[in-house]
């Protein structure tokens, strides 16, 4: 009880362990020193042209001496690392394929940017004729002009193919770790519906493939959306027009709860909680503009204490809203403390009936999802977050109703689940396997916080819990318990073989890695 009430997980007597010794942190490097660093590193011999690599011809590129990569065919052979093992599971890549076995095209990805779309939005003569219309009839355009009285454009709520989120297992959108690797071994252990990382508007609108990259989607992924984060009606509704013409969803649900202060002072996300009227104007533009259903996603409040949603909830659905989450903190809280649960359920029994409410926050065992229903039988569903980061398992254990006390085999398993999804997603060349390895790194800086079952005094484990230093049953679980990155760097060389020379790796959110991945 003593452990509990201070938040550290009551491992039995028996595991505990000492905590080892820490290392000192090398010093970090400039940006100016990195970005030199990969200038040099892309003309090495260890990056290959892709042209010459599907070829095998070095007279095949047609940048010739101007090529941003080696043309030393010779060189890169040299060096290339030996081959994984198993089968390549998708392959463009040639003689830069990191699999020796025969190549096989098995890309059931969608969602990709067309070079002819990138470049109308790079030239900005693309045309958002429907996001326009709505603006000009809302009297949000630039002309400021007065509201237009045919509304016909508009395509209320009511009349749009709903989505039933009613009891669906959701597996919130999370920055880096959510990816579409992440997600397919998400869906394999029961998640319903999925979302894809917060993408911004302004960065979507301006061509940028790595912000399109986070729209793409698996063809296992039967039920999922995207979601946006703009600060203004116009731009959410340009990016609205634009994801419908030139994306396959169910969904689009925009951010109006990030906390992330890059997002919050450029009025976007949470800052847009002390705006209700410019809330109010993204959501009726954006419903007016799209087709599929449009949702959104917000905190309590911007400032703690000061809780507004109650007050605006039964008109989110008048201004065209399909579904409303609502996760159970305010911005200044982060998120720190425990998620206000009561006043999600207040919210939920103040909604009309046509409006589903998901409630959000600290959902880490099929117990919590059982206790959200029993409390509030108005609310639609729950949306799982960083417990899904964790254990991603959560999915298999709310619908089988157990606490799964899942084996370090079994859980290697789901990383080599992830690894394989990885390399199909990210590539199997050289870059590929490492990219894969960089976001199994970012995962594993959250799994380690997982405690098996067998090892606890007290069943279910809590997601606020910190871990104390432990032995598991057998030595992969200890590795996997450990919270050093070199420890999982080791984990990666398991799956997929050794690092390149002074490769290092420190979590995206180091300082607060257990909080921060999941926007708003």
């Amino acid at each position: 009880e003593q452990l509990v009430a201070r938040a550290i997980a009551p491992v039995k007597k028996d595991f505990l362990r000492p905590p080892p010794v820490s290392v000192l942190a090398k010093e970090k490097k400039s940006k100016r020193q990195l970005k030199r660093e990969r200038r040099l590193e892309q003309k090495s011999a260890r990056n290959l042209c892709p042209e010459i690599a599907k070829t095998g011809d070095v007279s095949s590129c047609p940048y010739k001496d101007k090529c941003r990569f080696s043309h030393d065919l010779e060189a890169f052979k040299a060096q290339k690392p030996a081959d994984l093992e198993g089968q390549c599971p998708f392959c463009p890549y040639g003689l830069g394929c990191r699999f020796s076995s025969t190549h096989e095209k098995n890309n059931s990805e969608v969602n990709g940017l067309s070079k002819h779309v990138q470049k109308l939005l790079w030239k900005n003569k693309m045309s958002f004729s429907k996001a326009d219309a709505q603006l000009k009839s809302l009297g949000l355009g630039t002309s400021k002009s007065k509201r237009n009285d045919d509304l016909s454009l508009k395509l209320h709520s009511r009349e749009k193919k709903l989505i039933d989120f009613r009891e669906k297992l959701y597996l919130a959108p999370l920055t880096t770790v959510g990816n579409l690797p992440f997600r397919r071994v998400c869906k394999v252990l029961g998640a319903d519906v999925t979302c894809g990382e917060m993408a911004m508007c302004t960065n979507l609108l301006q061509g940028q493939a790595s912000e399109w990259a986070l729209l793409r989607r698996h063809s296992s992924e039967d039920l999922f959306g995207v979601q946006i984060c703009g600060a203004y009606p116009d731009t959410v509704a340009r990016t609205v027009e634009l994801i419908e013409q030139e994306c396959t969803i169910d969904f689009i649900d925009i951010n109006m709860g990030c906390p992330i202060d890059i997002v919050v002072n450029k009025g976007a996300g949470s800052a847009l909680l002390t705006k209700p009227m410019r809330m109010k104007s993204i959501v009726e533009v954006a419903s007016g503009t799209a087709e599929k259903p449009i949702t959104i996603k917000v905190r309590t409040a911007y400032f703690e204490g000061k809780n507004r949603i109650d007050s605006l909830i039964a008109d989110i659905g008048s201004w065209g809203a399909s579904a409303v989450t609502i996760h159970g903190r305010s911005r200044q809280q982060r998120y720190s403390k425990l998620a206000d649960w009561d006043y999600v359920y207040q919210c939920a029994r103040k909604a009309p009936t046509t409006l589903p409410v998901v409630g959000n926050g600290d959902v880490f065992s099929f117990v919590d999802w059982n206790n959200h229903r029993t409390e509030c039988p108005e609310l639609a569903t729950d949306m799982v977050a960083r417990g899904a980061l964790i254990k991603p398992w959560i999915f298999t254990e709310i619908k089988e109703q157990r606490h799964w006390d899942i084996s370090s085999g079994e859980r290697l398993n789901i990383l080599k689940d992830f690894v394989n999804f990885g390399l199909e997603h990210w590539g199997s060349d050289t870059k590929g396997v490492e990219t894969t390895r960089r976001f199994l790194l970012e995962w594993l800086s959250y799994t380690f916080r997982y405690i098996p079952v067998g090892l606890l005094d007290v069943v279910p484990q809590r997601l606020n819990w910190r871990p104390p230093s432990y032995y598991g049953r057998d030595e992969l679980e200890t590795l996997m318990a450990s919270d050093s990155a070199a420890d999982w760097i080791r984990i990666s060389e398991m799956l997929l073989g050794k690092v390149p020379d002074g490769f290092t790796f420190a979590p995206k959110h180091k300082s607060n890695a257990y909080d921060r991945a999941e926007n708003g």
